[in-house]
């Protein structure tokens, strides 16, 4: 059973978050299908928590179904009960702004449609998705022109069906999404060179990559084949060469897994939004061994209610340990979330913990 490219969006990394906090509020919003074991379930599901390689995001429950997943018999997600009244209403607004890509998405045209004030419309969706409506569809716009564009559409259907007004406006808002212009995203990142490393650590297989800019991508992991997957899969036609670690890169692998890394502020070439950077620059300040919670995190870069987004934020970054996301923790002191696994993330802070005391 192979998942639907375009069911692939750009909120894996929100839902994943929901998902692992069995988030209520999110039930009808989103589903989850388990590749394994063919089921799909609802957000807040209490079935054993699946491997992130094995899960797929449908936004529609009749998606998940037409690609051949069947219904859990735990969690009845065709019976959905909310637990949050306010989810029914941002289920609507998030099916009418998928619905209506060519639409302009303004609060004061979504509260006419909703028959609610602009300000309970806006409040109750970021509470629950944790951007605005407009972030939203923004997101959505830009995932419908990445599905065309990776299906070899040319660029300027893929423009259309993706509701971009015209090629200046595509060119502007997709610039630093894509990181390269949508032709060349088209074409797989050609031209572009990086150099990748893969070495033992004491969290399990570590991949290093690196174009002539800098490191681009940093993963831990069980599997060299996932590693090597993984780097492929968002520029296939970039060329990617393997190398056997030098003795520079064992000595960097080592300084990151030791959490001394950030001391010589590695050079990056990543992409970000202007809020992941803000976050990935705090997370950075953060010294090893000790862990900020996600609100503390929000409060300390001025955005004290987006405590949800500084987690997606988390989600999002592709370089582990040189951007230390294992260092946020819930307010409780849980482990929340990481995309490299939760035990993962045990393992390195107490790794950083027993450096210290070795000092």
């Amino acid at each position: 059973m192979t998942p639907n490219p375009a069911e692939q969006n750009y909120w894996e990394a929100n839902y994943w978050d929901a998902l692992l906090n069995r988030d209520g509020r999110m039930d009808g919003i989103f589903y989850y299908g388990v590749l394994t074991t063919g089921v799909y379930c609802r957000p807040s599901c209490h079935s054993r928590l699946p491997n992130p390689q094995n899960v797929v995001f449908f936004q529609q429950r009749d998606r998940a179904e037409q690609a051949g997943f069947r219904a859990c018999k735990r969690c009845h997600p065709q019976n959905v009960l909310r637990a949050d009244p306010r989810s029914e209403l941002v289920e609507k607004v998030c099916r009418f702004v998928e619905g209506h890509p060519d639409k302009p998405i303004t609060l004061l045209a979504l509260s006419k449609e909703f028959g609610l004030s602009p300000f309970h419309l806006q409040r109750s969706f970021k509470d629950l998705i944790g951007i605005s409506p407009r972030a939203y569809a923004d997101a959505c716009r830009l995932q419908r022109l990445k599905t065309g564009l990776q299906k070899g559409h040319s660029v300027t259907r893929a423009q259309n069906d993706a509701g971009y007004g015209s090629s200046s406006r595509l060119y502007e808002r997709t610039a630093t999404q894509l990181g390269m212009t949508p032709a060349a995203y088209r074409k797989g990142g050609p031209g572009s060179l990086i150099r990748y490393s893969i070495a033992d650590s004491p969290f399990g297989k570590l991949l290093l990559a690196a174009t002539e800019k800098g490191i681009c991508s940093i993963q831990l992991g069980d599997s060299e084949k996932h590693l090597r997957e993984a780097l492929h899969q968002e520029f296939p036609a970039a060329a990617v060469v393997e190398e056997t670690p030098s003795a520079s890169t064992e000595t960097l692998i080592a300084s990151l897994v030791h959490g001394h890394a950030l001391r010589k502020r590695l050079p990056l070439d990543i992409k970000a939004t202007a809020f992941q950077r803000l976050v990935w620059e705090h997370l950075q300040s953060i010294p090893a061994g000790r862990t900020e919670s996600y609100s503390e995190v929000a409060q300390a870069i001025g955005r004290p209610t987006a405590t949800r987004a500084v987690a997606r934020a988390c989600a999002s970054n592709a370089v582990a340990l040189a951007i230390p996301c294992h260092r946020v923790v819930r307010n409780n002191g849980e482990m929340g979330g990481y995309r490299w696994g939760v035990e993962r993330k045990k393992a390195i802070l107490a790794a950083e913990a027993a450096t210290l005391k070795g000092f």
